[in-house]
């Protein structure tokens, strides 16, 4: 890439940061909310499974019901007496007195059933608002969005000394214009936007930050910090007050990461043992995997990998290739998802226990919505499609680490696996159990008309599993 295009790259990248409208005291709120009380964990990693993971074939299986609800998989015991999983998780079943199962999640009605809305829930902890309902999978960010879980945290914590609050990787949900709200800071400010690290299926070790990518030789760090002073030329597009401080913020944090011999140390996969890697599997999904596990040795609070889909298997499963099995969902789980599911997940628990790092590490497996406990999706032929659409009404959850009691199971669902009917829960209550676990129990923040509000008001911490 030659140095223009990496000017008009960067400028253009950041001129969408420069189009959020910033909280006039966001500083103020800062300062606040990073007074309250450390909690046991020290950094989270959400694992997201992008598309909505199928809980009636993982880890709340029905082996008694009806045969158009029932899995064809198989339940094996686990380390833990309390509970069982599908047979094609063999791994998982060997940590599985470190992992609680929430299965009693639903949106109550509150949701649309798409991605979008999915994300923004599952993500924020806030009900989707009416535009969900009026776009669908149309519906943008915005920039009075309420916050991303991690951009809530990171804003909290004390800065880190060279890397950003909140890093999320190996890609963006989903390919612009359908850019999947919920994963942006919105009404906080973007400069606690996370930072995304992208790494694809080709070169699944390789990570690099696209809006930080330009020449590495030292020499040239002055004509960097230009190219960042360049971007002002875009400033005529939003407020010059509080806005242009924000974006001033922005670019000596990024100056600080390209000139930071210790940010590229941090990326890179290199130094792991070739035991380490084979571990975790050669996938992008799970090497991905392996640099969270790096970020918290790094002291990064909030790491979020969101699951890669695989383009290849986009007609075998009619989905985009990820867990949006709405054709073919027992194969494509069998064949695929669960099995780079088992390793890397498994594998990162491991490694962090191994390490010592477990107790202050949350690890959180969410997903979008869960899959309709009623086999046959009418999109891909119906029953014989043997595929699973999509269903908001009842999804799992899996948590370890941080505080967590390993080897239970929260909540409970119907004999078809179709409703909660036990501690019937809300995407609220698991954002605030994070919020609870991170140590951030003062949740007040200021908006840019300088009136308080708060960033989640909605459910409750699930104390109950630590």
């Amino acid at each position: 890439m030659s140095l223009q295009s990496r000017r008009n790259f960067l400028v253009a990248s950041t001129t969408g940061i420069a189009g959020f409208r910033f909280g006039q005291s966001l500083n103020a709120a800062a300062a606040e909310v990073s007074s309250n009380r450390r909690g046991p964990a020290k950094s989270t990693i959400l694992f997201f499974l992008c598309g909505g993971a199928s809980q009636a074939d993982t880890w709340d299986m029905k082996p008694d019901a009806p045969s158009d609800y029932r899995s064809p998989f198989g339940l094996i015991r686990t380390k833990s007496p309390d509970i069982q999983l599908c047979e094609h998780l063999p791994m998982t079943a060997k940590v599985a007195d470190k992992i609680a199962i929430v299965r009693s999640i639903t949106d109550g009605g509150r949701a649309t059933g798409d991605h979008h809305a999915g994300y923004y829930y599952n993500l924020t902890g806030h009900a989707p608002d009416v535009t969900f309902k009026q776009q669908g999978n149309d519906r943008r960010p915005y920039p009075d969005d309420f916050p991303f879980m991690g951009s809530v945290v990171g804003m909290a914590r004390e800065p880190h000394p060279g890397l950003p609050q909140a890093i999320s990787l190996p890609h963006k949900p989903s390919r612009p214009p359908y850019t999947r709200p919920g994963q942006f800071a919105g009404k906080i400010g973007s400069i606690h936007d996370p930072l995304y690290l992208t790494a694809d299926h080709a070169e699944p070790m390789t990570f690099t930050a696209p809006s930080l990518t330009l020449q590495t030789d030292k020499g040239r760090l002055e004509d960097r910090r230009e190219l960042l002073r360049s971007i002002n030329q875009a400033r005529s597009q939003f407020d010059s007050s509080a806005a242009a401080r924000n974006m001033d913020s922005f670019q000596e944090k990024a100056f600080s990461l390209l000139s930071s011999s210790g940010t590229s140390s941090a990326f890179d996969l290199k130094n792991e043992s070739p035991n380490t890697l084979e571990r975790y599997g050669s996938t992008v999904n799970g090497t991905s995997l392996l640099m969270a596990r790096r970020l918290v040795e790094a002291g990064v609070p909030f790491i979020t990998v969101f699951w890669r889909e695989n383009l290849a298997l986009k007609s075998k499963c009619r989905s985009a290739g990820g867990w949006d099995t709405h054709g073919n969902n027992f194969a494509c789980l069998k064949d695929h998802l669960l099995p780079e599911f088992d390793r890397g997940y498994s594998a990162l628990i491991e490694d962090l226990s191994d390490r010592g790092l477990l107790d202050d590490t949350l690890i959180l497996v969410s997903s979008e919505m869960g899959r309709k406990p009623q086999i046959g999706d009418r999109r891909s032929g119906g029953i014989s499609g043997a595929g699973r659409d999509h269903w908001t009404a009842c999804q799992s959850v899996l948590m370890a680490g941080g505080g967590i009691e390993g080897g239970q199971v929260f909540g409970k669902t119907d004999d078809k696996g179709e409703y909660p009917v036990e501690n019937v829960l809300s995407p609220s209550d698991i954002t605030k159990t994070v919020y609870h676990a991170m140590g951030v129990d003062d949740l007040m923040a200021v908006d840019q008309a300088g009136r308080p509000f708060n960033l989640l008001d909605e459910g409750r911490a699930l104390t109950e599993l630590f």
